[in-house]
This record gives C-alpha cells, sequence and structure tokens, in this order.
C-alpha cells in the first residue's frame, strides 16, 4: 500500500507518532509531509518525530510532489493530527500547499482520506465542515481514545485512535483491545 502521512499544527502529535511507528514495521510505502505549523506544536509539546529513513519526506510548500496528481498511483492519506485550519481549507477545496492539494486529489479520485481533528470543542463551522467532508467521501476520525481496554501508558490510549486509523485503512493491526474479545460469550 502507498500512503501520505501528513502531520499538521494541532495538539496531539503523539498520534502522528504512535502511526509513523507501526507503519515503520511494516512494508507499506509511506511519504510524509510535517508542516511548519506541526513543527511548532512539536516543540511546545515536547515530542519527537521520529521519521524512519526510507519514508521520503516532502515539503508542505512544493507540488512538485508525487501525490499533487490524480495520475499518480497511491492508495491513501491521513493527515494527523489535522488542524482545523486545514481541515476547512480542504473542505472548501482550497488546495494552497501541498497537504491540501494531495487530500483534493485524494476527493476528487475516490481515494481513502482520513482526518484526525484534535480541536474540541467544535463551533457550528467546524461541524459545517465535518459535515462537507464526510459528503465529499473523506473519513473523520477525531482523536477520542476509548478507555474501555483500560489503557495505562499515554502511548495505550493513543493507539486506540490509531487502531481505528489503520482499520479505516485496511491495515490488520492489535495496537489496541477490540471490544469484547476478552470476554466470553
Amino acid at each position: 500500500m502507498k500512503l501520505l502521512v501528513a502531520i499538521t499544527g494541532a495538539s496531539g502529535m503523539i498520534y502522528a507518532r504512535r502511526l509513523l511507528s507501526f507503519l515503520s514495521q511494516t512494508s507499506h510505502v509511506v511519504h510524509i509531509i510535517v508542516s511548519q505549523r506541526a513543527k511548532e506544536v512539536l516543540a511546545l509539546e515536547g515530542e519527537e518525530l521520529p521519521i524512519p529513513k526510507r519514508f521520503p519526506v516532502h515539503s508542505e510548500r512544493s507540488l512538485r510532489i508525487p501525490f499533487a496528481s490524480g495520475s499518480a498511483r497511491f492508495d491513501g492519506m491521513v493527515i494527523v493530527p489535522c488542524s482545523m485550519a486545514t481541515f476547512a481549507r480542504i473542505a472548501h477545496g482550497i488546495s494552497d500547499n501541498s497537504i491540501t492539494r494531495a487530500a483534493d486529489v485524494c476527493l476528487k479520485e475516490r481515494r481513502r482520506l482520513i482526518l484526525v481533528p484534535r480541536e474540541m470543542p467544535w463551533n457550528a463551522i467546524h461541524a459545517r465542515n465535518a459535515v462537507t467532508l464526510l459528503e465529499a467521501g473523506a473519513i473523520v476520525i477525531p482523536a477520542c481514545p476509548s478507555f474501555y481496554s483500560r489503557p495505562t501508558t499515554l502511548e495505550e490510549l493513543a493507539d486506540t485512535v490509531v487502531a481505528r486509523v489503520l482499520d479505516q485503512l485496511g491495515i490488520p493491526n492489535e495496537l489496541s483491545p477490540r471490544w469484547m474479545d476478552t470476554e466470553e460469550g
């Protein structure tokens, strides 16, 4: 599977780190874009984002990337975390950088586009943008971790969201216990 993972300037860099960590252990082809604002948030959150050397990193300012055209063959894109500014630009077809252009290509080519917003609470504009994106074919997975598996670390908690992203990509994983997997009956 060929994937693009974009990381934008929203809180929740742990989700990006955990997704890249999982994907680094697979044979999937993964390209990365890290926005300038994401770099700022990484510093604020004290996160490091180790990117495997085999994952090409592209500039958010260049459209000379493999994913800027529908003729390029790739399977999907994940934006994690997805800032509400990026969310809005995609919802309204504003392709002003490589992230929003690649997202636009996913939508027009009917490829998987997964957006993981971390913002809360939402206002009516956020909600309308979410509806617009869903109607256009995007998959919206708000970064709302689950607790029924009783996670004991931040990584385990983040993995409850990352597992859902991987599920939507069709990538098998056992990052987080499944509902009722350990129950009898």
